[in-house]
């Protein structure tokens, strides 16, 4: 996987991970303006690169083909999987401490892949199923789900079916709505901020 990484300065100990994971189109520099907005200090950022060349945009990546009936998408959940598994290893940090998030395709990715595995907590900003979810994958992590009412590019209903649908199956989901349209604001990491904290630095 490609990855870039973002320690924290002044040489302090990463007492916690945040993985964000791009939208379709993007690439793994997108979210990494995120990070001061953020402002943990004590947190190691890592942003991965989608897997595939997005069919249209230059330099742009995607986790699966959405134009091609969502083609490479069951090896991409694996390469991430798998690549989740591997970083207590890598960052000597657990996944207990590590949240999982992505914007729109990358939210989708994070909600499909968070919800396997023990970590802190999954976020998914302007995302969306693409999996129905089962209540045998028990226990879930707690989720946060953020997204524009305005938002043109994935509906506002695919947030709201999403937040039905996991919880029903007994996923504990923080949800908020906001009347933007397919982008992220500094009041949704406001609260990606406290969600992180809340959930990665639990003991």
């Amino acid at each position: 996987m490609d990855v870039i990484s973002i320690e924290p300065e002044n040489g302090q100990k990463p007492e916690f991970v945040l993985v964000l994971l791009h939208g379709w189109g993007a690439n793994y520099h997108d979210l990494t303006a995120l990070t001061p907005m953020l402002n943990l200090s004590n947190c190691w950022y890592l942003f991965p690169n989608a897997p595939y060349s997005h069919y249209q945009v230059e330099g742009g990546r995607a986790w699966y083909a959405l134009e091609n009936n969502n083609e490479g998408i069951e090896t991409s959940l694996d390469k991430l999987y798998q690549w989740l598994l591997s970083l207590e290893d890598i960052t000597k940090i657990p996944l207990s401490k590590t949240i999982l998030g992505g914007f729109s395709q990358g939210g989708a990715m994070s909600l499909d892949v968070g919800l396997q595995l023990p970590v802190a907590g999954v976020v998914s900003l302007s995302g969306y199923l693409h999996f129905q979810p089962s209540a045998d994958r028990n226990p879930f992590p707690p989720t946060f789900i953020s997204h524009g009412t305005l938002d043109n590019v994935v509906p506002i209903n695919t947030a709201r079916e999403a937040k039905q649908k996991l919880e029903e199956v007994g996923v504990s989901v923080e949800y908020k709505e906001f009347p933007i349209s397919h982008e992220i604001i500094p009041a949704q990491m406001h609260l990606v901020r406290d969600f992180v904290v809340k959930n990665a630095q639990k003991s």
